[in-house]
């Protein structure tokens, strides 16, 4: 596999990851989400190397990417790292 492969396998490997983090911040700053101790930029940055982690985890487990089950874990995580950086539970 040659250097271009290995960076478009990558890409695809984060593509989820950064997608899911890029609609958790807008929507959560669309909603009118107040209350988040982070710049956008930087909270995105944290919502998506939880999803990276999540995915790789999901790679050691099962041996291969594309789990719907890694995917489900994903948003799940994801999502629950964004309501800890919203302080979600101040409602």
């Amino acid at each position: 596999m040659g250097p271009l492969d290995i960076l478009n396998h990558l890409l695809n490997f984060v593509a989820p990851a950064a997608f899911v983090a890029l609609l958790l911040v807008w929507g959560g700053r669309l909603l009118g989400a107040k209350g988040a101790a982070l710049a956008i930029w930087r909270q995105w940055a944290v919502v998506f190397v939880v999803g990276l982690v999540v995915l790789a985890a999901g790679l050691a487990l099962w041996g291969r990417d594309g789990k719907m089950l890694t995917y489900a874990a994903l948003v799940v995580a994801m999502a629950t790292c964004q309501w800890c950086l919203l302080r979600g539970w101040k409602g």
